[in-house]
């Protein structure tokens, strides 16, 4: 009974359509038919404010946050916290609020990994800032960033199966992107212009 309300409050809390809300809400749209079409953090800070984006990027973290420590107050093992962890990213992505049509889920793993491996937070957030001082890129340096994970799993938390399920959230994330990512480069004339921007606001 505890894993099964664990998966279910998990998946609920990741179909909680904040960036939806947050553009209905603050601007009367639908995030999903503006800009890059994604309901994320990053559409909303372009398209509904700075503010706005923010709040959703805090708020799809603490859903994937939110649900492992769930589990985690429901005495679940390793296993079940990382069925979970991977349960509220697919409510992201498939929201049943949304006729399971949402975002990336890019955040919300943010969320999952810190839950799941506190001490990779500083390498974290020290990688993300150096990434984002050379790129100006946000979304680049919060997804590589991610990649410490799966080398905290391995020094820090000597779990291989933490390695395993790191890499494989990862890989899965990073497929959903890849249109984007081409998208991106087009648009921008090459990967040099697209990776290496002038700005924080340039947007391609």
């Amino acid at each position: 009974m505890g894993i099964f309300l664990g998966l279910l409050v998990s998946y609920l809390l990741g179909s909680f359509p904040t960036a939806y809300l947050m553009g209905r809400w603050r601007k009367g749209i639908d995030i999903r038919q503006e800009g890059s079409h994604n309901m994320g953090a990053m559409n909303t800070l372009y398209r509904v404010g700075v503010f706005e984006g923010i709040m959703v990027l805090l708020i799809d973290i603490a859903k994937g946050l939110g649900a492992v420590l769930f589990v985690q107050w429901l005495d679940q093992s390793l296993a079940i916290q990382m069925l979970a962890g991977a349960t509220v990213i697919l409510g992201h992505i498939y929201p049943v609020f949304l006729k399971f049509r949402g975002g990336k889920g890019g955040a919300t793993c943010i969320g999952v990994l810190f839950a799941l491996m506190p001490q990779g937070i500083p390498i974290y957030l020290a990688l993300f800032a150096l990434i984002l001082i050379i790129s100006r890129f946000i979304t680049l340096a919060y997804s590589v960033s991610l990649w410490v994970f799966p080398v905290v799993a391995w020094l820090v938390y000597e779990s291989s199966s933490m390695v395993t399920y790191s890499i494989g959230l990862l890989i899965v994330l990073g497929l959903r992107y890849v249109p984007r990512a081409m998208q991106i480069r087009s648009t921008a004339g090459g990967w040099n212009r697209a990776l290496f921007r002038r700005n924080l606001k340039e947007r391609f």
